[in-house]
């Protein structure tokens, strides 16, 4: 395959908003294409060159970039650097740059195989000399660029492509391309990709074996699945309702998701719950991992929180959240921050995958290959029948450091549903026990330039929640209060990569911004209650026609949170049950459904 085509078709793409219209540009252009340029397609349309959790990355800066971009075109490069700072787009400016020259071989046209092997070139240059041969490769690969291809691929290697393209419109598109395009085609596929994170192995499947060849795609140790997610409710009383007046409740730690991988021989891997192996930042797991568990291989997941080991008390969030990322003076960290898995659920284990089991088997399952260590244990549960022992096991996880309770339904069919999310597990966090509403985890989507003492720099920021339906993002709120000046200043460095100079593909909102982000950085927000609003998208329409639902008195909690990625941030749809049962434990006399806000 021609890689012009492949620009031709990110042209079309970054030119719509509408995702029917992305959707059909999209099974178009992969219809027609085989293995293996199929699967470095798929990656590449999602800004990878393998999947997400095998954390291959390119290396390239802007300044390396901007210094190929130079090499390969001829100009100065502080005159690259002067024409990417008016253009806001470094691709865009080698697109004009390359268009003043010509290519070396015109006669050879670039194909996707060529540019994936360059790009993997770029991304396994590692060491003492690295940088100039990253470079080097880029200028050579851009010297053979038209203008259009050499504009992707700049944005490619410095991960801004935007061309709008996330993994459920993918995913529409390979049902379209590979099926009927039905909802029950889709599901099936997007089921396979939920137990491999993987879509080209996914989509491999779909052209050699069709639609019934995914229900031999399984699990694997070594290959994370992509997380179950938990609904929510206001009390405890709902909580057992929708359980059907019996649940099994574990305490909820405040900490970092992990998957754990075990494999019979070989390293033990850690993944968050955005696929991002973190083994090497929590060694101590690692090895006890190994001890801990009986009969390997097994697929655990567990919560890693922080812990003082003198008292065994349970520490802040954010202590753990020093961990993540790093990859200097581990040992001293390590020591300073001590950690302790507590694992509540078992996927794979002896040599089978156990995910479809019910919850009480998978439970007594983990018991029984588990053996207990002073950094791995098993989730505080208990079984409830009533109100009263459900309080007094929530009292006791709050007592313990925990932030709630996670209830786990123990009825015939509750397996293990990577990816979805459902009432077989429910959330209820001490928050609601205050009267206010659960914090909510926002996407930045733009920015505001701040005034009197933030003159000079962002003063607020745009957050829009998740609409997993339609594969958008939906604002709810404006918020600058909560930011320290420290948070300010650390703003701009987290947003940079996302800046966007027009409003990105698959956001809804009633504001304009100062400056536009394209989906990447989650806040924690808390505020007094939600409200209707004409100016806000989240859930427009559900409650009032033409009305969405914001946040009032919006402040940031501090925490950035940086184990979710933007899809994985709070839905329009759990938003709308938080004002649901708002509204439901307001005064009847209040005679209203929110103010516009």
């Amino acid at each position: 395959m021609h890689f012009a085509e492949l620009a031709r078709a990110y042209e079309r793409l970054e030119a719509t908003t509408k995702r029917l219209e992305m959707r059909t540009i999209l099974a178009d252009l992969v219809r027609p294409i085989r293995p293996p340029d199929l699967a470095r397609v798929l990656y590449l349309s999602q800004g990878l060159l393998r999947p997400e959790y095998e954390g291959v990355e390119l290396g390239v800066a802007d300044s390396l970039a901007r210094r190929a971009v130079a090499l390969a075109t001829g100009a100065e490069e502080p005159d690259v650097a002067r024409r990417a700072k008016e253009s806001g787009d470094l691709g865009s400016t080698t697109a004009e740059l390359l268009g003043k020259g010509r290519r070396l071989d015109a006669n050879e046209p670039l194909s996707v195989a060529g540019v994936y092997a360059d790009l993997s070139r770029i991304a396994a240059a590692k060491g003492p000399g690295s940088q100039e041969e990253k470079v080097a490769i880029l200028a050579q690969l851009l010297g053979r660029a038209t203008p259009v291809e050499g504009k992707f691929v700049v944005r490619f290697v410095l991960g801004t492509l935007r061309v709008g393209v996330r993994e459920m419109t993918i995913l529409d598109a390979l049902a379209e391309a590979f099926g009927d395009g039905a909802k029950a085609t889709r599901a099936r596929i997007e089921s396979a990709f939920n137990l491999t994170s993987d879509l080209g192995l996914v989509a491999g499947v779909l052209v050699d074996r069709g639609v019934d060849g995914l229900e031999k795609v399984g699990v694997e140790v070594g290959r994370p699945i992509r997380p179950m997610l938990a609904e929510r409710e206001p009390d405890l009383a709902s909580v057992l309702e929708r359980m059907g007046g019996r649940a099994a409740l574990e305490y909820k730690y405040d900490g970092l998701r992990v998957q754990a991988h075990v494999p019979a021989r070989g390293p033990v891997r850690l993944f968050s719950r955005r696929l991002e192996e973190i083994s090497a930042q929590f060694p101590e797991l690692v090895e006890e991992l190994r001890t801990a568990v009986g009969s390997p291989p097994a697929i655990l997941e567990g919560e890693c929180v922080p812990i003082d080991l003198d008292t065994d008390e349970i520490q802040p969030f954010q202590e753990v959240s020093r961990r993540r990322g790093r990859k200097h003076d581990l040992a001293r960290v390590q020591e300073e921050v001590p950690v302790c898995l507590f694992v509540f659920d078992v996927l794979y284990a002896g040599s089978e995958p156990v995910y479809l089991k019910d919850f009480a088997e998978r439970r007594a399952l983990l018991e029984s290959i588990l053996r207990p260590t002073d950094r791995v244990r098993l989730a505080v549960q208990e079984v409830v029948a009533d109100v009263a022992s459900a309080t007094r096991f929530f009292e006791q996880a709050i007592a313990a450091g925990g932030e709630g309770v996670m209830a786990k339904s123990l009825k015939d069919g509750s397996a293990y549903r990577a990816g979805a999310r459902g009432y077989w597990w429910i959330k209820y966090k001490r928050e609601y026990t205050a009267g206010l509403s659960d914090s909510i985890d926002g996407v930045v989507v733009g920015a505001f330039l701040g005034r009197g003492r933030r003159a000079g720099r962002y003063g607020a920021f745009l957050l829009a929640v998740y609409d997993p339906e339609h594969d958008r993002f939906e604002s709810f709120c404006k918020v600058g209060t909560g930011f320290d000046d420290a948070r300010l200043e650390e703003m701009p460095k987290r947003l940079r990569p996302f800046e966007a100079d027009a409003a990105p593909a698959g956001i809804e909102t009633g504001l304009v911004p100062d400056r536009w982000m394209r989906p990447g950085v989650v806040l924690e927000v808390r505020g007094a209650e939600l409200t209707l609003s004409p100016i806000h998208r989240a859930a427009r329409g559900e409650v009032r026609p033409e009305a969405g639902l914001a946040l009032r008195f919006p402040r940031f909690t501090g925490r950035f949170r940086d184990d979710k990625g933007p899809t994985e941030a709070t839905t329009s749809g759990e938003l709308l049950s938080m004002y649901r049962s708002q509204v439901r434990q307001a005064a009847p006399s209040s005679g209203s459904e929110g103010a516009p806000g």
